[in-house]
């Protein structure tokens, strides 16, 4: 039993080890002029492309992808329905539809779903 959790810890660390080496490798450093200007079909930048971007747009994304996995989540629910008890099919249908009821009540709250 050590002796497998011994090698569960050296593939871990070993593992580490090679990602972070991997990174430091990886690594480019070279910018210029051209590599940091925004190419826009061969012809100069109309504007700066360094421009502050709202971060509404990157939430408003980022809660539809929340919501959008959920679709994936509950599909197994749908395609087991004849096949498992209905009282443990309708709990765990009800839990999942009741954790995704408080996180839209929290967005809500919280004013992410407001566009100002």
């Amino acid at each position: 039993m050590m002796k497998v959790m011994f090698m569960g810890i050296i593939l871990l660390l070993l593992s580490c080890i090679l990602c972070c080496l991997a990174m430091l490798l990886s690594k480019k450093s070279y910018m210029d002029r051209e590599k940091m200007s925004a190419f826009e079909c061969g012809f100069d930048p109309f504007s700066s492309s360094r421009l502050p971007f709202s971060l509404r747009f990157y939430l408003i994304a980022l809660i539809f992808l929340i919501f959008d996995v959920e679709l994936v989540l509950l599909m197994p629910l749908v395609l087991l329905y004849d096949t498992v008890i209905i009282e443990v099919w309708g709990l765990v249908a009800l839990i999942f539809a009741m954790i995704l009821l408080i996180g839209l009540y929290y967005e809500w709250d919280q004013g992410a779903l407001n566009w100002k």
